[in-house]
C-alpha cells in the first residue's frame, strides 16, 4: 500500500525521486523519505507527513547523488512519525532499505538480531530487515568481493522472511547499485536510456520511460547505470522480457479538474466507451472476448460461477450475480476475497471463478486468485492494469481498458466492472437462451450506455447543490432494490471513504427490519426508485421514512412520479435497459459523495486511513 521509487542513472537521482513520489502519493501518504548514494555515505531526509513536506526537507539539503531510493508510507508497523518513516538505515550504517509489505516474523529476527548487537530506532518491521542484510552482509567470508556479496545478503536476508516484500536496498560500498526483490508486493523496472527507474506502480516511471520489466514474485533484480540482470531466489537466471506502457504521462495528470476523483467521473462515458471497443460481434447480437482461453464449447459446461473481490469491486460483483442469474439463468455466488481462502467453501467442479481487481495487486483477491487455482479450478481475472500480478496469475482476462485511476475512491473503474458484469451476462445467456432479438436489444443497451452516462453527468450542478444542503449531516442511509441494492452499498461507501460521515446501505425493503430505528430528522435516507414494477413497493418504503420525520433523497428516471411532498430532494436520471440501469445510477451516487467531502473541506483524492491499492493482508 506504499509506495516505492529508485533511480539509477546519470541524473539527479533526488529530483527523479521526488517527482515519482508525488505521482505515488495516493498509494500511501503518511510519511515519505529519500535516501541518496554519494562519496561513499548515505544521504537520508524523511519526514511524516505528505510528500511536499518532503520537498521542503530535501530543498535544504544538497543531495548530488545520481544513485537513490524514495517512499511513500502507509503504516502498518508503529505510528507515524519521523523515525518510522522509509528509508531505514542498518544500525552499521551500511545499508539503506525501502519497503512495502509486511513481515510477520520480524519479531523473532528482531530479538536475535538485538542479541547480536544490532541497535533499532524505530517500531518497523523494515528496520528488522535491514539490519539483517547488514547481518548477512558481515557474515561474508572475507575472500568474497565484487557486487555478489551485496546481492547475496539481500538474498540470504530474505531466505528467513515469512510475509510479503517489495523492497530496494543500497549498500556504501557499492554506489551505483541498487538491488531489489519483491514477493507479493509489486515492482517494475523501467528502461531508460543510460538509467533505470525501479517503481511500485508504473506513472511513477511513465514521465522517463515507457519500456518496462515487470518483476515476478522471487525476482531479486540488480542495477547499475549500464545494465541490470534478474536472478531468483534459487540464484537462476532470469531472461527479461520488455514490455510497453500503452498510456501517456498525460492521462496521469488532473488536467483542469479540482480532484483527480473528479476527472475521473467525468471521464466515465470516454472510459466505458474504451471497454466496449471491438467487444461485441459482427452480427450485433452478443459480447465477445478475446482473452478468456476458454473454448465456447467450455462456457457452456460451467454449473456456477463465483465472484470474488473486495471494497467497491465486491459491489460490482453482486450487480454480477444479478445480471447473470437474470438474463443467462446460471447460478451465481459472490464471496469477499479476504473471508474465501480461509473458508472451506464446498465448489463443483464446474465452477468457474471470477476475480475482480482495478489494480491487479490487490493482496486479498490474489491470495483468493491462488487458492482456487490450488483446488484446481478455471480462474478468470477482470482488472484495469496491463502487467498487474493477477492478469498474470490468472488463466485469461477481461482488461478494462479505463486508463490509470489515481482517485482512492474509485469511479470510472468501477462503472466499467459493471459493465464488463453485464457483457458477461450477454455472452454467457446467449449461449444458452437468450434470443437473437433479444441479445441485439443487450448490445444496443450497453453501447448507449456512454451517452446516458453523459446525460446523467449534466445533473451535477443540481446535485452540488444537493450535496452542500446535506453536507452537515452525521449519518446516512442509501437504500435500493435488486441490482441497485448493491449501489446502495456503493453510495455508503462512497460516502464514508471521502467526507467521513457515517453511512450504511441497505435493500429498501429490508429497512424495516431494523434499520428504521435509526430515522429520524438527522438521518436522511437516498432512494433508488427507478420506474418499473417494484416501483409502488420502493415508494412505500419511502412513506414508512417520511412518517417518521426522515429526509429523503429520491434517484429516480425521468418520468417517474413521487406523490407531492414525498421527496425533499429529487435527482433524476434517464431511463435505460436494467443492464445499463446500474451503471447510471452510479453517477448520481458518486458526485453526491464528491460534492458532499468538498463542501466539508475533506481531502477527497487523499482521503484519511485509506490508500489506492491494497497490498498488505
Amino acid at each position: 500500500m506504499c509506495g516505492i521509487v529508485g533511480y539509477v542513472g546519470k541524473q539527479k537521482a533526488s529530483a527523479i525521486i521526488l517527482e515519482g513520489l508525488k505521482r505515488l502519493e495516493y498509494r500511501g501518504y503518511d510519511s515519505a523519505g529519500v535516501c541518496v548514494l554519494q562519496g561513499g555515505r548515505l544521504d537520508v531526509a524523511k519526514r511524516a507527513g505528505r510528500v511536499e513536506v518532503l520537498v521542503k526537507e530535501v530543498a535544504q539539503h544538497r543531495f548530488p547523488g545520481t544513485t537513490g531510493i524514495g517512499h511513500t508510507r502507509w503504516a502498518t508497523h508503529g505510528g507515524v512519525t519521523d523515525a518510522n518513516a522509509h528509508p531505514h538505515v542498518s544500525s552499521d550504517g551500511k545499508f539503506a532499505l525501502i519497503h512495502n509489505g509486511v513481515i510477520e516474523n520480524y519479531a523473532q529476527m528482531k530479538a536475535y538480531l538485538t542479541s547480536k548487537g544490532y541497535t533499532f530506532q524505530s517500531e518497523t518491521d523494515t528496520e528488522v530487515l535491514c539490519n539483517l542484510i547488514a547481518y548477512h552482509y558481515a557474515k561474508e567470508p572475507a575472500g568474497t568481493n565484487g557486487t555478489s556479496r551485496f546481492i547475496e545478503s539481500v538474498r540470504k536476508a530474505l531466505h528467513h522472511v515469512q510475509g510479503t516484500y517489495g523492497i530496494a536496498a543500497l549498500c556504501v560500498d557499492f554506489p551505483d547499485e541498487i538491488v531489489a526483490a519483491r514477493k507479493a508486493s509489486p515492482l517494475i523496472l523501467g528502461v531508460g536510456d543510460g538509467e533505470f527507474i525501479l517503481a511500485s506502480d508504473a506513472s511513477a516511471l511513465i514521465s522517463r520511460t515507457q519500456n518496462v520489466v515487470y518483476l515476478k514474485d522471487g525476482e531479486i533484480v540488480h542495477l547499475t547505470p549500464a545494465s541490470f540482470s534478474i536472478t531468483t531466489m534459487d540464484q537462476a537466471d532470469v531472461s527479461p522480457v520488455v514490455d510497453k506502457i500503452t498510456w501517456k504521462i498525460s492521462d496521469a495528470d488532473r488536467g483542469d479538474y479540482a480532484h483527480f476523483m473528479e476527472k475521473e467521473i467525468f471521464e466515465q462515458p470516454t472510459a466505458l466507451e474504451n471497454t466496449m471497443r471491438g467487444r461485441f460481434s459482427a452480427d450485433g447480437s452478443t459480447a465477445q472476448f478475446g482473452g478468456l482461453n476458454i473454448a465456447a464449447g467450455e462456457f457452456r459446461q460451467i454449473d456456477r460461477f463465483l465472484f470474488c473481490a473486495c471494497g467497491t469491486a465486491w459491489h460490482a460483483c453482486l450487480v454480477a450475480e444479478h445480471l447473470i442469474e437474470r438474463f443467462a439463468r446460471v447460478p451465481v455466488e459472490v464471496d469477499y476475497a479476504s473471508e474465501f481462502r480461509y473458508r472451506n467453501s464446498p465448489l463443483d467442479r464446474n465452477t468457474l471463478f471470477f476475480v475482480i481487481s482495478q489494480s491487479g495487486e490487490t493482496i486479498d483477491t490474489l491470495a483468493a486468485l491462488r487458492e482456487a487455482k490450488r483446488k484446481g479450478f478455471r480462474a478468470l481475472a477482470i482488472n484495469n492494469v496491463v502487467g498487474s500480478t493477477l492478469a498474470r496469475e490468472a488463466d485469461g482476462g477481461i482488461y478494462q481498458h479505463v486508463g490509470p485511476e489515481i482517485g482512492v475512491a474509485s469511479t470510472k473503474a468501477f462503472t466499467s466492472q459493471l459493465l464488463v458484469g453485464a457483457m458477461i451476462a450477454l455472452y454467457v445467456g446467449r449461449m444458452r437462451d437468450m434470443s437473437f432479438s433479444d441479445g441485439v436489444e443487450f448490445v444496443n443497451a450497453l453501447k448507449s450506455a456512454p451517452a446516458l452516462v453523459r446525460r446523467a453527468l449534466e445533473q451535477a450542478p443540481h446535485i452540488k447543490a444537493v450535496a452542500q444542503r446535506l453536507a452537515h449531516y452525521t449519518d446516512m442511509l442509501f437504500l435500493g432494490r435488486l441490482s441497485l441494492f448493491p449501489l446502495a452499498l456503493e453510495g455508503a461507501l462512497k460516502l464514508k471513504e471521502i467526507s467521513y460521515i457515517h453511512a450504511e446501505g441497505y435493500p429498501a425493503a429490508e429497512m424495516k427490519h431494523g434499520p428504521i430505528a435509526l430515522i429520524s430528522e438527522k438521518c436522511p435516507s437516498v432512494f433508488f426508485a427507478p420506474a418499473g414494477e417494484i416501483f409502488n413497493k420502493i415508494v412505500s418504503s419511502m412513506q414508512e421514512i417520511k412518517a417518521r420525520k426522515g429526509p429523503i433523497i429520491a434517484i429516480i428516471t425521468e418520468g417517474a412520479e413521487l406523490p407531492p411532498g414525498l421527496a425533499d430532494e429529487v435527482i433524476t436520471i434517464p431511463p435505460c435497459h436494467e443492464a445499463v440501469l446500474p451503471i447510471v445510477a452510479s453517477i448520481p451516487v458518486q458526485l453526491l459523495s464528491y460534492y458532499i467531502a468538498v463542501a466539508r473541506g475533506c481531502d477527497v483524492d487523499k482521503p484519511r486511513n485509506l490508500a489506492k491499492s491494497v497490498t498488505v493482508e
